[in-house]
């Protein structure tokens, strides 16, 4: 069991944040069978095969996996490019510190830690280019999604309502997070707070990131993981001729929340176009909308819900 104590100032730093390299991690570890939710399986089916043996020996740990290789973002969306520099700027004696910790075998490694964190950096960047990056617009989306969902929760009910349905192994006792892992620690929550990381890869684990000097930071699965990898369902052939076929589509489309980019992207439509269609369905109250740092992410309302179900 870890316990996170939260003090008065650590109490009012809670905040999400989107971790590209997160997912890289989840996604080596979930080609090796280590984790992935089932929904997950037809992009494994689709996965390229990738010369990374340095990153996989460490990633094939069980119990341990390094925490500069995906270090906790400084801001709430921050980049992969971003976090790689990070991780090339790691002092050795961190890459040493943690690599020591790892419950796998390192053989593969150079004995020189510098020189493994920038091989470990160059595989993470092969495995974000030919895995993550055509897929990131669609991650990005559900995470953001996730993020906004939480915060809702949060600005509702508290950290207690929030940490009541974020995961099985999390809950809140006084002042503290308890979170019921292999590990036993207690720790103090400084005044950058407590960092949580949604992630599309993580199920069903949760993790947390407790080594100095990284913010201590709570990583859980990320809500919507599975209709990932499956298209829209067609909205009804009425609804479509009443609304247009392009309104019932995105009606149809955001049971998971997404913002207009994002829509344009997967639906291959110019960005001022889903806007006039998004703007549309929100004033006849189909569609709500909430910000989630600078992206503006809609959902469909219960009217939305009942319209496109025929159960009004």
């Amino acid at each position: 069991m870890i316990e996170l104590v939260l003090s008065a100032a650590g109490s009012q730093r809670v905040r999400f944040a989107i971790s590209p390299l997160e997912e890289v991690l989840g996604a080596v570890q979930t080609l090796l069978g280590l984790r992935g939710h089932p929904a997950h399986l037809p992009w494994v089916a689709g996965a390229p095969s990738l010369d990374v043996p340095e990153l996989t020996a460490v990633l094939s740990a069980r119990h341990y996996i390094t925490e500069f290789l995906s270090p906790p973002p400084a801001g709430p969306e921050t980049t992969a490019e971003a976090q790689l520099r990070v991780v090339r700027e790691t002092p050795p004696h961190q890459v040493a510190l943690e690599l020591a910790m790892v419950d796998a075998d390192l053989s593969l490694l150079p004995d020189d830690p510098a020189t493994a964190r920038d091989l470990l950096a160059d595989q993470l960047e092969i495995v974000w280019d030919a895995l993550l990056a055509p897929q990131w617009p669609r991650l990005r989306e559900l995470l953001a999604a996730d993020i906004a969902y939480r915060t809702r929760q949060l600005g509702s009910g508290g950290i207690t309502a929030m940490l009541a349905e974020l995961h099985p192994q999390v809950r809140l006792t006084g002042t503290s997070v308890l979170v019921d892992v292999r590990s036993r620690e207690r720790l103090e929550i400084d005044s950058r707070g407590l960092l949580f990381i949604p992630a599309v890869f993580a199920w069903p684990n949760v993790g947390v990131v407790t080594v100095p000097p990284w913010q201590t930071s709570l990583l859980y699965p990320a809500r919507g993981v599975a209709s990932l990898w499956t298209s829209a369902a067609a909205p009804p052939e009425p609804l479509a001729e009443v609304l247009g076929r392009t309104r019932a589509l995105l009606l149809a489309t955001l049971d998971v929340p997404a913002a207009t980019a994002d829509l344009a992207h997967r639906f291959a439509l110019a960005p001022a176009t889903v806007s006039a269609h998004l703007t549309a369905l929100r004033a006849a109250g189909l569609l709500a909308s909430d910000r989630s740092g600078h992206r503006v992410l809609y959902r469909r309302t219960a009217l939305g819900d009942a319209l496109l179900t025929g159960k009004l």
